[in-house]
């Protein structure tokens, strides 16, 4: 019996009772315990409760500017093309990416394209809050010992404020399995303005690491001042150090303390954002991928991550009546952080702000899924 039959059932039952004799009320409460299952005494109360006639609810508050379902249909898919950023980031994010929805999909009736543009972060999370869906991984990292005297942990030698500054590490895309040999992923993310650099090799030799390393330098948009890694062998080395070091200004190099993830943590978040959300666990044990993973790592990845998805910096904590209380500086996208910077060349902020004005991070990320999905293909095929 579903509830509008049981509530029209309780009501017949219940004008009954009011007008009927001790007999008949006996009969009434013997049907209400057998058709609703009420107990005796519940039952009794059932029927005896006065009518209450329904009154229509009346909203004294201020009329609704940001009304769900306005706003919700147009909002989903840009909301879902940004990887379902949060409201502080996605606030950051629409000026860029309304527009380019409207370019690649369709136009966005001008009062949605207005609230959308002046909704607050929090009204964004809860415009998207009906949206929403609510074990750990084994470390594959292995010690290197060769130079840990040698290289220091990171302290006061970072100057934090500068870009040029990069946490790396790197990320096994095995399957659950380390035997044999397969893809590893170079991660790479500045401090101060977190762009992001990621880059694919077969194995996780120090030659193979270099070269990664290498190409990642080449197409940042500011000087490499320091490198921080972890302890393991493949960055610890002498190829990484003699590079770093053999050069007209030295390169700094440090490294975590042992078993200490959060020394990097700026890299380890990375690895779960810009890495396993999007080539996944599934072994990589084709070689052939590696080029075309790097293809796609230089090109329309890159672009997309450091052009149009903001990200937070934290800007201080302190402990307040027992608890740690942060506070988070407004989101920016990496490239908005290059641009600010001091530090990078009037060139180089000219030729990225051209080279964005010629994209649309709707068709970068169509471009990301075509080719990942080849590259799947061809790890499969291998399988």
């Amino acid at each position: 019996m579903s509830a509008r039959t049981r509530q029209d059932v309780l009501r017949k039952l219940r004008r009954r009772y009011e007008r009927a004799g001790p007999k008949h009320k006996t009969k009434l409460l013997d049907q209400a315990v057998e058709l609703l299952g009420y107990h005796r005494k519940a039952a009794i109360r059932a029927l005896g409760a006065p009518e209450v006639e329904s009154v229509a609810r009346v909203n004294r508050g201020r009329p609704a500017r940001y009304e769900p379902g306005l706003l919700a249909p147009w909002l989903r898919p840009i909301w879902q093309a940004t990887d379902y950023a949060c409201g502080r980031r996605l606030v950051a994010m629409l000026p860029d990416w309304i527009p380019a929805y409207e370019a690649h999909e369709r136009r966005i009736p001008e009062e949605v394209r207005e609230k959308l543009l002046g909704a607050s972060a929090r009204t964004l999370d809860r415009l998207l809050a009906p949206l929403r869906v609510q074990g750990g991984r084994a470390s594959l990292t292995r010690p290197g010992t060769l130079l840990r005297k040698q290289i220091p942990i990171r302290g006061s030698v970072w100057e934090e404020g500068k870009p040029g500054w990069l946490e790396v590490d790197t990320v096994a895309l095995c399957g659950g399995s380390v035997a044999g040999e397969f893809v590893w992923m170079v991660d790479g993310v500045d401090y101060a303005t977190a762009w992001v650099e990621v880059r694919a090799m077969w194995g996780r030799g120090q030659a193979g690491t270099l070269a990664a390393l290498q190409d990642v330098e080449e197409r940042l948009p500011f000087a490499l001042l320091g490198l921080d890694s972890d302890n393991g062998g493949e960055f610890l080395n002498h190829h990484v150090l003699n590079w770093l070091q053999r050069r007209v200004r030295p390169v700094f190099m440090t490294r975590s303390r042992p078993y200490k993830k959060d020394d990097n943590a700026h890299v380890e978040q990375k690895n779960w954002t810009h890495i396993r959300q999007w080539f996944g666990y599934e072994r990589h044990d084709n070689p052939e991928v590696v080029e075309l993973m790097n293809e796609l790592a230089r090109g329309p990845y890159r672009q997309l991550l450091n052009y149009f998805h903001a990200s937070l910096k934290l800007k201080s904590k302190e402990r307040k009546e027992g608890r740690i209380v942060r506070v988070y500086e407004e989101a920016q996208t990496p490239l908005a952080r290059v641009l600010e910077s001091a530090e990078v060349t009037r060139e180089t902020k000219q030729r990225l702000a051209v080279e964005k004005a010629r994209l649309n991070p709707f068709a970068l990320k169509r471009e990301v899924a075509r080719q990942l999905k080849v590259i799947a293909g061809m790890r499969q095929a291998r399988g």
